[in-house]
């Protein structure tokens, strides 16, 4: 019986994970289409576009699949705020207003220490288990992650002007994500993800709505001058690297914790160097597949089973 409930378990951890390699996959693009209209629209419009796109989505969901919002309760008001103003309204602002002044593959390097992060905040907030095996999985995928990056762009790493600036936000990134990603506990388990990622992301897209607005950004006129790849992008951030993959992410922290899922993260520079090879064209030197080994393993002995010592206990 004990068997028959084990290989249960390891069944639905590998679709958690699936799940979240999928999530990681869809991340390592936002990067990507973050950076492109960077260049074309102002920070605080491209991210109110973003959410408002990721709004309508999960509202589509939720009527698909004809699950009720439930209502929540006056504390859970103020959490799902408090996830929507980190993770949602202080996110973006810090990821659109960081491109600016870096390129996507420094921003993904920053973002590389969420697992740490996420791990750290969890041992000293939560008290969640933190042994040697785990810290030395976040250790691999933040050195394998660094070195896919930084071989596929050495001159990342050289300072340029104003690049402190562009780290410093994509730090409030990696800020805002770690409250995103510890505060949901309780939410998750009471909501369920799809819930809990609808009204955060509801709530964080009316403050940046406002916000554009009161600056004057938010405009008929503006939507009307966008052009077919902006639009593109911004369907990309909102309906994938938003709505899909949160509710994906926010299912692996119900399933596995926010440990566990955080270091997935670090599969985001593998992907996209991965879809570059594939659809590029681009090389793959030893040194990213390196890197990506360091990857793997990391996330392997994050995730590693706890069942031989649990046997060796019993015997």
């Amino acid at each position: 019986m004990r068997n028959v409930e084990q290989t249960r378990n390891n069944v639905s951890d590998r679709s958690v994970y699936l799940t979240l390699a999928a999530v990681t996959m869809m991340w390592g693009g936002t990067f990507v289409a973050g950076r492109f209209l960077a260049g074309s629209l102002s920070p605080l419009f491209a991210a109110s576009l973003r959410f408002l796109l990721a709004s309508v989505a999960l509202l589509g969901f939720v009527w698909v699949a004809r699950i009720p919002l439930a209502r929540p309760t006056p504390r859970q008001w103020l959490q799902l705020t408090l996830l929507g103003f980190f993770g949602i309204f202080f996110y973006n602002l810090c990821f659109f207003y960081g491109l600016q002044y870096i390129n996507a593959s420094r921003a993904s390097l920053i973002v590389a220490l969420n697992p740490a992060v996420i791990g750290l905040a969890s041992w000293l907030l939560f008290k969640e288990r933190l042994g040697r095996v785990k810290v030395a999985g976040i250790a691999l995928c933040i050195g394998g992650a660094s070195l896919v990056i930084v071989s596929r762009n050495p001159q990342l790493l050289a300072v340029t002007p104003n690049a402190w600036i562009g780290d410093l936000l994509i730090l409030g990134c990696v800020a805002g994500w770690g409250i995103y990603s510890l505060c949901s506990r309780e939410l998750n388990q009471a909501l369920g993800p799809l819930r809990t990622v609808t009204f955060s992301v509801l709530i964080g897209c009316v403050m940046l709505l406002v916000l554009a607005t009161l600056r004057g950004e938010m405009s008929a006129a503006a939507l009307l001058n966008l052009d077919t790849p902006q639009w593109l992008s911004l369907i990309y951030l909102g309906v994938f690297g938003s709505a899909l993959a949160y509710i994906g992410y926010y299912d692996g922290i119900r399933k596995i914790g926010a440990t566990r899922s955080g270091v997935f993260i670090a599969l985001n520079p593998l992907t996209a160097v991965l879809l570059g090879a594939l659809l590029l064209g681009e090389r793959l030197t030893l040194t990213l597949c390196l890197g990506g080994a360091l990857v793997l393993a990391g996330i392997y002995l994050c995730n590693k089973p706890l069942a031989p010592m649990r046997k060796r206990r019993i015997l």
